[in-house]
């Protein structure tokens, strides 16, 4: 799991919008890649689906006024997650800036 300090408070809700928005551009850039990103959002947390990799939640992020914490989800597939998180934390810590 890790965390990332949310120095601009950003709710639940405005994270979800820019992840929708701007996530999948940026991871897609980043890795010279064409994948899709689902999301889906229940008060305070977001989670994250690579339906293309495997099924299921890859992140839940928490958001509190504090912090975004990223959990690992259950994946079943022996899929290496690191450098989806990698880029997803590179990107939260842009946006929480």
């Amino acid at each position: 799991m890790a965390t990332i300090k949310n120095i601009q408070p950003l709710s639940a809700e405005a994270l979800f919008d820019i992840l929708k928005k701007e996530f999948t551009d940026y991871l897609n850039t980043a890795l010279d890649a064409n994948m899709s990103v689902d999301y889906a959002h229940v008060s305070d947390i977001i989670n994250i689906h690579f339906p293309e990799i495997t099924e299921g939640i890859v992140f839940s992020l928490t958001v509190s006024d504090d912090a975004i914490e990223i959990e690992k989800g259950e994946i079943k597939e022996d899929y290496n997650t690191e450098l989806l998180e990698q880029h997803l934390t590179a990107f939260l810590s842009l946006k929480a800036e």
